[in-house]
């Protein structure tokens, strides 16, 4: 057997220097740590595209129902940005098509100079909806007041959801847990820096979707019960004048 080596007459030892117990413990907590995050931070998007499977249709091939409703996505200058008028014609043609009787516009107008609503409504009426067929929700403050308010204000139990194709899940999702039951037209747009914005925004709003449906919390502005929607449809249903 070959002795260890030997500097100035005095014996070498080799040494492995071992890893504490205590701090590979450490490392193993951390990493399941960070496995479980993950798994908690991507819970509630999964959650999204399982309960809206089956769900998502195009202008052509949605259930025909009374009622469309659309979500507000900004403005600029006084007019829908692109993103709007997107939703916004895609309404126009379930209009046309016969496939709604009556839209259902809802937004932000939570300061006098800016009406989202009323924005919404001029722009339709552009595209051919009459306007006694657009009803106006001036409350929409977000996705989950949208749906509660279209369900105990303005009555609607059945809809088609009108948004882009990264947010509609999560539209048709909230509309069902607060009563709408509800198919959902995803309106595509190119690949821009706006849309991947869309897409990261909504990982993070998926667990406040979540939080919503388990809490149920009341709209921001909830008041009375308004007939705009019934009466719009008996407008509708009304045979034309001769």
């Amino acid at each position: 057997m070959r002795a260890p080596p030997t500097t100035g007459g005095v014996q070498m030892r080799r040494t492995t220097r071992r890893t504490p117990d205590g701090t590979r413990r450490g490392r193993r907590r951390l990493v399941r740590g960070a496995v479980l995050a993950c798994v908690l931070a991507l819970a509630p998007a999964t959650w999204l595209h399982t309960s809206t499977a089956g769900s998502l249709r195009t202008t052509a091939d949605v259930p025909a129902r009374d009622v469309a409703v659309v979500f507000g996505a900004g403005l600029w200058k006084g007019r829908p940005t692109p993103y709007l008028a997107h939703r916004l014609d895609a309404a126009a043609e379930l209009y046309r098509t016969g496939k709604v009787k009556v839209v259902l516009v809802t937004g932000d107008n939570g300061r006098v100079e800016y009406d989202e609503p009323d924005a919404m409504r001029a722009y339709l009426v552009e595209q051919g909806v009459p306007t006694t067929r657009v009803v106006s929700d001036h409350a929409g403050f977000d996705t989950w007041d949208s749906c509660v308010r279209a369900k105990r204000i303005f009555g609607v139990d059945r809809a088609v959801l009108v948004t882009q194709d990264f947010h509609i899940r999560r539209a048709v999702a909230l509309c069902r847990a607060a009563g709408v039951d509800s198919y959902g037209v995803g309106v595509g747009e190119p690949r821009d820096a706006v849309w991947y914005q869309g897409q990261v925004r909504e990982l993070a709003a998926a667990g406040k979707a979540a939080a919503d449906v388990v809490l149920r919390p009341d709209p921001t502005f909830l008041g009375h019960r308004e007939p705009g929607v019934a009466q719009a449809l008996a407008a509708a249903d009304r045979p034309a004048a001769d």
